[in-house]
């Protein structure tokens, strides 16, 4: 079993910064990718980033033209999501996933992922 708990949410003016932390604990966590994906109202869940716990290797899905990186402090169990020029379509609960290590293949769905947090709350004003 793992717990997720995010945290760094908040309210922001367009152009602004957050960084969002995803901090793990119960089980292993060398075995675990972790995600980053997103909710606004009335859409999809979608994929934001995700990263392998072992081995550094870090992908970002039309993130990282928007000023997202992916990164995470193993010593802390700490996944973060570091977002700058925000823009008001960022607006959405962010989430924070731990996925299987062997079905990397698929860390772009929602379903692959085991568990998730209970999200955290990005407002980006106009």
């Amino acid at each position: 079993q793992v717990q997720l708990v995010e945290s760094g949410g908040g309210l922001v003016q367009a152009g602004g910064s957050l960084r969002l932390s995803c901090a793990a604990s119960g089980s292993t966590f060398s075995s675990y990718a972790m995600g980053w994906f997103r909710q606004a109202p009335g859409k999809e869940r979608e994929f934001v980033a995700a990263i392998r716990w072992t081995g550094g290797l870090t992908y970002a899905f039309d993130s990282v033209k928007e000023g997202f990186t992916i990164s995470r402090d193993n010593a802390k169990n700490t996944v973060y999501l570091q977002m700058n020029s925000l823009k008001p379509e960022d607006t959405a609960i962010y989430y924070c996933a731990a996925l299987d290590g062997g079905r990397w293949l698929f860390h772009r769905r929602p379903s692959e992922y085991i568990y998730w947090g209970q999200g955290t709350q990005v407002t980006v004003s106009s």
